[in-house]
């Protein structure tokens, strides 16, 4: 009976084996896992389906060689994302009938999906995504003004679009959904009429890159593209013009342009602009203080240098050289007579180390000091100042401008107030006695003093 039991128990045993072998023919055998999905007893459909649902995108981005970023979904470009076929391989690869050994031998797998979009919706929704008008293709090469002459070479970095287009479908045929455009950009040949372009870019190109720089003192200007370029003789169309020899053609004018504007810009004899003492901001015409730049020496200079390509730091020729040369060319070393208030004050390094009470020229007999900015050109002891009817013996002479000057004043007992409307000097600036010497100590030939009511 026991034997009977056995040989039935056994018989069972090899007919549920077989059961479940049948059972396996049409799913996935014991300890299959796809992508973390438990797939033993499920078919190729049903795994299909959950690996579908689990891929969860919807869309896919192109990013640019510049940065930006487009997004397309899978419907624009009728894409179906598919195991199928990976699946199919991978059960029918499976002996449902060794079933019994899967149960201890695991089997985790990771996949792909297969995906294969539609081409013609995949080229259109690119279009229409705005890549390609932001990665405009001109295919052009053309020389434009803007700060300067500049080439714009349309054959480099060109988005191609059937190297895009391969790109993305074989980036999404293995699941990749951020795609990075940048290797999708073609260089393309130069034709005839872009290699003359080209030739002719080299002249412009090597004359608009000056080597010379100004030096204005209290700013460096080189002569840049922005600034060069006008010096380029073009036609009425626009057309560079060459000479027989085929070289571009030097536009003088253009040159005397540029000297104008810079000494319309720098040039400060005659006039100035003045932060008083008093807190006033005072524009002062007249004196002989300034810069002025020799605009004729200079138009030689420049022609010369610029078509010998001269490359160098030039300081130009003046006719009139201030103290300190560039705008502001009163510095913060000065002599300051506000001759309204009759005070003198003297600064050094922008620090005032002298303040002093003075008499300047008689208003009321029509003598009154000049405005003007002028400078000490001489410094003298012990002179005699003559002139129609007097002559005045002085220790200390500093002469700013002709015959008027800056000099002690023995005679006299005060200063300041308005003495000077109806007992001023013939024009000079009286100082006090014991305040000349310190003055004239502190003071060197050149430095500018600004004479103002």
């Amino acid at each position: 009976m026991i034997q009977l039991t056995v040989i039935f128990g056994f018989l069972l045993l090899i007919i549920l084996y077989f059961v479940m072998g049948f059972m396996f023919r049409e799913g996935f055998g014991p300890g299959t896992f796809i992508n973390g999905i438990y797939c033993t007893g499920k078919s190729v459909e049903q795994v299909n389906e959950e690996l579908k649902m689990q891929y969860g995108k919807d869309s896919f981005s192109v990013q640019d060689a510049y940065g930006h970023v487009y997004i397309i979904s899978f419907e624009e470009i009728g894409l179906k994302i598919d195991y199928f076929g990976q699946l199919s391989v991978i059960q029918s690869g499976q002996n449902p009938f060794l079933w019994i050994i899967n149960i201890f031998d695991f089997r985790y797998r990771t996949l792909s999906p297969q995906i294969q979009p539609d081409e013609t919706m995949l080229a259109e929704a690119l279009e229409n995504c705005g890549i390609y008008r932001d990665n405009e293709r001109t295919e052009k090469v053309e020389i434009q003004l803007e700060q300067g002459y500049v080439l714009k070479d349309g054959t480099k970095d060109v988005l191609d679009e059937a190297v895009l287009k391969n790109t993305v479908i074989e980036a999404l045929s293995v699941g990749i959904t951020e795609i990075d455009a940048s290797s999708c950009y073609v260089d393309l040949p130069y034709t005839e009429e872009m290699m003359r372009t080209m030739t002719l870019w080299e002249k412009v190109d090597a004359f608009q890159n000056c080597g010379i720089v100004y030096d204005m003192g209290d700013t460096l200007i080189s002569l840049t593209p922005d600034i060069v370029a006008g010096w380029i003789t073009t036609t009425k169309e626009g057309d560079f013009l060459l000479d027989e020899k085929g070289d571009l053609v030097l536009r003088e004018e253009g040159m005397k342009e540029f000297l104008d504007a810079l000494c319309a810009e720098y040039n400060t004899y005659g006039i100035h602009t003045f932060h008083s003492t008093r807190g006033e901001l005072i524009t002062i015409e007249g004196g002989i203080y300034g810069n002025e730049i020799d605009i004729e020496a200079e138009e030689i200079y420049l022609k010369q240098a610029f078509l010998d390509g001269v490359e160098e730091v030039h300081v130009p020729a003046y006719i009139h050289e201030a103290y300190v040369r560039g705008k502001d060319d009163i510095g913060d070393t000065y002599v300051e007579v506000d001759m309204t208030a009759q005070k003198l004050y003297y600064y050094e390094d922008g620090e005032l180390l002298l303040e002093t009470d003075v008499v300047t020229g008689n208003t009321g007999r029509k003598m009154g000091t000049p405005e003007g900015v002028n400078y000490v050109y001489a410094m003298q002891r012990n002179r005699i100042l003559r002139g129609p009817g007097y002559a005045s013996f002085v220790k200390y002479w500093m002469p700013v401008n002709g015959n008027i000057g800056l000099h002690d004043a023995s005679w006299r007992r005060e200063f300041g107030g308005e003495i000077y409307m109806s007992n001023g000097s013939h024009g000079c600036i009286n100082l006090p006695s014991d305040v000349a010497p310190k003055l004239y100590e502190m003071l060197e030939i050149g430095v500018p003093v600004v004479m103002f009511y």
